[in-house]
């Protein structure tokens, strides 16, 4: 996966609070760079790029890439590109969105609306419930949440709406029904909007509006203003009715519900609540269950998205929806009577025109990562010099993580180490062992690369007798390493030449292993890079 939330090394100041506020739990790397300076980068592949690190930091030291600048490279060079604008540009510019898609005209860009789209989204699922196709789901505008589920509770890949997103129904419709096929750029104030493209390749360009006001700002470009309560446009093709408020929480809600009012549906937004209650849901079963739990990472929707730019209040954008709800129900046309008991034109035109299997999605599950056991963390916990129940749930969430045995579970994955952790640190101050740091984080590391070789043989004391023993014989090598590190957390010269001879005993007894059976290359290899780092230690003109 391309990088998408971007870390500025020389602007971070270790404080964890991007690792605080990411709903991603192996999303950050916490390390040691060779100034001795502690940073946190990013994993873009457990990466969700929700952008909430990049609200979450005070320092200037993440952000974010988009399309922008290849978007305008492209129409520089004269290409007609097809620009599909979210609805929350109404909420982000009321008084220059007219302007901003005028400007693209000018470039001879064609202006789509996504909220056409949403109500496609809209009438799928509505005639996949009413046809039996759709059981309980999760809804799927958000590109942060859809990640998250394949990412890290792959479980509720079963759950999550089958249909593509509103902006990606607008793009298959444009591209499958009107025949279009100019390159295709997305204006919206969302981050992870670029991940959905990069896995569906439906969108060629992702343009969030911070970066365009930005490339308007450079270049001295000038945006006419427009009445503020104006929200009618004349886009290329159909501008969208209901569907222009699913940029604010619960707005796939209210139109289901306008077809559907029966229906049960649960709605959550923000990182700090939906993310959690996800977790929850997939614990549930199915029979408690909502019909629809309809979610968004944003707090107060997509209108304030991390790349929105907008100065507007949640007050300010709660009104400009409603209004703009408003004048969507004035431009609406049903078969007479009252709505709920009628017939939607715009829908019957769509059962007469669409294929519900045009707008079907995919997804891509990634395997979880190895959830640790209290034998594999316990070398852990002793390495952050947490040997007591008491101390091992102390739960202060210095280091970014809420629990402590999350923040051991960070270390045992490489995300994170130790000297992170504030119990920790003030321990060895305590203690004097400042000095010692080096022999501190070697023996942290050779604990973890200890327990790491452990499962492994473990699993070969599954297969042959014979090679049984001798995975018994090494198991027991290894755990003489654990208590003598444990016993001798800051080693001096005699203590290291006592572990040399632990270790090169233990690399022997793996060497004899028959490679058919185990491959002992990766092991043998770690045991001797630690017989080297401890003789460059003893070189070392050190007053250990």
């Amino acid at each position: 996966m391309n990088e998408i939330i971007i870390v500025k090394p020389e602007k971070c100041v270790g404080c964890n609070a991007c690792i605080r506020s990411c709903p991603a739990p192996e999303a950050n790397i916490t390390q040691k760079i060779g100034s001795g300076k502690y940073i946190t980068r990013v994993d873009p592949e457990r990466c969700i790029a929700c952008g909430e690190c990049i609200r979450a930091c005070k320092h200037g030291a993440r952000d974010y890439i988009d399309d922008t600048e290849d978007a305008m490279n492209a129409i520089h060079r004269d290409q007609k590109l097809i620009v599909m604008v979210t609805p929350e540009i109404k909420a982000c510019y009321p008084t220059k969105w007219k302007g901003i898609l005028d400007w693209f005209r000018s470039k001879g860009c064609s202006v789509y609306d996504a909220s056409f789209g949403a109500d496609i989204c809209t009438w799928a699922h509505l005639r996949a419930l009413e046809n039996g196709q759709l059981n309980n789901f999760i809804t799927q505008p958000c590109s942060a949440v859809v990640k998250y589920i394949e990412l890290y509770q792959p479980k509720l890949l079963t759950n999550l709406s089958p249909f593509h997103s509103p902006v990606s129904c607008s793009v298959i419709y444009v591209k499958e029904y009107q025949r279009r096929d100019n390159p295709i750029a997305v204006l919206s104030a969302c981050i992870s909007k670029k991940t959905e493209f990069a896995e569906t390749g439906l969108v060629d360009f992702s343009i969030t509006y911070r970066r365009l006001m930005e490339y308007f700002d450079r270049n001295d470009i000038r945006i006419a203003s427009n009445p503020v309560e104006d929200y009618s446009y004349k886009f290329d093709d159909i501008q969208g009715e209901l569907g222009s408020i699913y940029c604010r929480p619960g707005g796939m809600r209210d139109n289901l519900l306008e077809h559907a009012p029966d229906l049960r549906i649960s709605v959550s937004d923000g990182v700090q609540k939906v993310y959690r209650e996800l977790d929850m849901y997939a614990k549930m079963p199915e029979q408690k269950q909502p019909h629809i739990f309809d979610v968004l990472s944003c707090e107060y929707g997509c209108n304030m998205g991390p790349a929105s730019d907008s100065d507007q209040s949640c007050f300010e954008v709660f009104r400009t929806m409603h209004d703009i709800e408003d004048e969507a129900r004035a431009r609406r046309k049903t078969t007479g009577g009252v709505f709920r008991n009628s017939e939607d034109k715009l829908f019957r035109r769509f059962d007469e025109e669409l294929k519900i299997s045009d707008f079907l999605r995919s997804y891509k599950a990634t395997k979880p990562s190895l959830v640790p056991s209290d034998a594999q963390l316990e070398p852990i916990f002793a390495s952050m010099d947490k040997t007591s129940d008491k101390e091992r749930t102390l739960d202060c969430a210095a280091c970014g993580y809420k629990t402590c045995r999350e923040m051991a579970t960070a270390i045992f994955r490489g995300l994170n180490m130790p000297e992170n952790c504030l119990y920790h640190a003030k321990t060895a101050m305590e203690n004097g062992g400042g000095g010692n740091a080096d022999f501190r984080q070697f023996t942290t590391e050779l604990r973890i690369a200890v327990s790491e070789i452990q499962n492994d043989v473990a699993e070969i004391n599954k297969t042959a007798d014979s090679t049984g023993e001798r995975t018994n014989m090494v198991n027991e090598l290894l755990r003489n390493i654990i208590v003598f590190c444990n016993n001798n957390p800051v080693m001096d010269e005699g203590s290291v030449k006592q572990l040399t001879g632990i270790l090169e005993t233990t690399m022997s007894a793996l060497g004899a292993f028959n490679k058919n059976v185990f491959d002992t290359q990766g092991a043998t290899q770690k045991i001797s890079a630690a017989i080297e780092k401890l003789t460059g230690f003893l070189n070392q003109d050190t007053d250990s």
